[in-house]
């Protein structure tokens, strides 16, 4: 083969330049006869993106936020501590979903259906692109579950930090936080009670006064949740009832797992809290204690009768006995029996006369036989409940009781359904037309044509919508009753009973913005508007104002590290090579 051979030798690659090619000089000419065309500006289009942010950075406390609570009234106290906390921040909390930017799914972990509905709004809010923060019992119980996957998720005892959670949230972060409140290694009871809350009625506040319990029930997740008993101090707890009075509340509502075992971790109980509460319940206001467990509530019977006969506490209480069957209750691990269920409810009827006790039945529990749905039929029948909870028994992951024999599933159906049909076999308030009654109006009903108001004993009473009744005790003649409720008619020149409080705050108004909280947020705390319904001009210069600063701030703090890792480079080069 050939070989290739050169005629003439390159000094320099250069030298490949043919005939036809432009010579520097001539290309130098050409340049100078180059007219640059001046583009026209759209000169408000221009300082619009001048004064704007860049269009992918993300400023946090500008956004909408939509907040969806299911389940107790602990659960419900918590999603008003978070949007508080968000409102005060800048967010706008939102009724309108598809309006929102975030949404925040706060859950309950008691039965399967609530966590049906929840597992569907986080699908939704996927399909709609929304971004999502989840809380309550269920990512608490189960984090690991894998439609959680991914997933910001708020503790529910880590409700004081849902601002940074949401924030990080919008940048496009993850984010959990699911940690235990401790102090010195002693469990608390959760955030802090005196955090800015936006209530869902004004004129209510609902105050946990402990969070988990002291009972191991074998077919209850929330406990995987809420965990082991721990309480507030009883300081705390009548310092945010002062609070609330001072903003308008006119009603407070006691809540917890069992409410019957606070204090047993602190050194003190229930009946201790509540003669501390009552004592700054003003004229017009009332309290209404939460669900107990019988167990707990048998050491207080004789003090627990005298609170509950007292002017201002609602006598009313909810002890669930959950079945009539021994056997049944201990293979619920429910910690007493029968007997000591008719024990509580005997002695409070007769010691409160009118007392109204609600309680809770679960149907078809596990190895419940028909002779133990029979005896539970018998106790409805017996104490004729004004207020029953019928629950038909789903297995809860995780726990004891799905693990056993399962009842039928059309069993269960038909238990259920008998023991409400025995249930509305009678009517308990038809003797009381005719009566003349003081009632608290606090809300409006679900056809928005009449006030509701509750008398001495907790019983829904219905009255016409005069706006001057809000908030306040009025005196009616009942005249009419159905299963749930009764009718009264305003007495003519009857005294309105005003409580001796502050005007309400306006619906959607953050509540107790204390001078740390103030503080914490800066200048921006004193310029928002601390309504979730409307926002300001002003409040929303302010709260983009505050977020470029924050941004400028970091923009510093990195190029101050980053000239500092320069020197200290340079002068380590500098060390090497002399």
């Amino acid at each position: 083969m050939p070989s290739a051979s050169c005629d003439t030798l390159l000094d320099d690659i250069e030298d490949i330049v043919s005939q036809e090619d432009s010579k520097p000089q001539d290309r130098h000419f050409s340049r100078k006869h180059v007219v640059p065309k001046v583009r026209k500006r759209n000169t408000q289009t221009y300082l619009q993106e001048e004064n704007s942010p860049p269009s992918d950075s993300i400023i946090p406390g500008i956004q909408k936020i939509w907040i969806r609570t299911w389940g107790c009234s602990h659960n419900n106290s918590d999603g008003e501590y978070m949007a508080g906390q968000l409102a005060a921040y800048g967010y706008k909390i939102t009724e309108n979903a598809s309006d929102a930017d975030l949404w925040l799914l706060n859950s309950c972990t008691v039965k399967n259906p609530a966590e049906d509905h929840f597992r569907n709004s986080i699908k939704k809010a996927q399909e709609e692109n929304k971004k999502v923060v989840l809380a309550g019992c269920v990512p608490q119980a189960q984090p690991r579950q894998d439609y959680l996957k991914g997933l910001s998720i708020i503790g529910v005892q880590q409700i004081d930090r849902v601002v940074e959670v949401v924030e990080e949230t919008i940048k496009g972060h993850s984010v959990r936080l699911l940690g235990q409140k401790k102090d010195n290694g002693k469990r608390l009871g959760g955030a802090r009670l005196d955090l800015p809350k936006i209530r869902k009625n004004p004129l209510i506040e609902i105050i946990s006064i402990n969070t988990g319990c002291l009972n191991a029930c074998t077919y209850c997740k929330t406990k995987h949740a809420r965990g082991n008993l721990a309480s507030y101090p009883i300081d705390e707890l009548v310092d945010r009832a002062k609070q609330s009075f001072q903003e308008g509340v006119c009603e407070i509502w006691l809540t917890s797992e069992d409410t019957g075992a606070y204090g047993r971790d602190i050194g003190t109980d229930l009946p201790t809290l509540l003669w501390k509460l009552v004592e700054v319940i003003p004229e017009g206001a009332m309290l209404r204690l939460g669900m107990t467990n019988p167990p707990y509530i048998l050491e207080h019977l004789e003090e627990m009768a005298k609170i509950l006969n007292h002017p201002r506490v609602y006598a009313f209480l909810h002890i669930p006995v959950q079945s009539a069957s021994d056997s049944v209750l201990m293979d619920m691990k429910r910690e007493y029996c029968v007997a000591d269920f008719k024990r509580v409810v005997d002695f409070l009827k007769e010691k409160v006369p009118g007392i109204t006790i609600a309680t809770d039945i679960i149907c078809g529990f596990p190895g419940e036989t028909d002779q133990d749905f029979q005896e539970t039929v018998k106790l409805v029948e017996e104490y004729r409940f004004p207020s029953l909870f019928i629950n038909q028994f789903y297995p809860r992951p995780g726990t004891p009781a799905a693990k056993a024999e399962q009842v039928p599933a059309q069993v269960k159906k038909q238990r259920t359904k008998d023991l409400s049909q025995v249930f509305h076999s009678y009517n308990p308030y038809d003797h009381k037309i005719g009566e003349r009654q003081h009632v608290l109006v606090t809300e409006e009903s679900f056809d928005s044509k009449f006030y509701v108001a509750h008398n001495q004993f907790y019983e829904q009473v219905l009255v016409p919508k005069n706006p001057s009744f809000m908030g306040k005790m009025v005196e009616v003649d009942i005249y009419e009753s159905g299963k749930h409720f009764m009718k009264g008619q305003p007495v003519l020149d009857a005294k309105v009973y005003t409580p001796s409080i502050s005007k309400p705050l306006v619906k959607g108004e953050v509540s107790g913005l204390t001078k740390e909280f103030r503080n914490r947020l800066g200048n921006h705390a004193g310029s928002a508007s601390y309504t979730s319904t409307e926002t300001q001009p002003t409040s929303a210069v302010s709260r983009v104002a505050l977020n470029l600063q924050r941004l400028h701030q970091d923009c510093a703090l990195r190029t101050v590290a980053a000239l500092a890792l320069l020197a200290f480079l340079l002068a380590f080069l500098a060390k090497v090579y002399n």
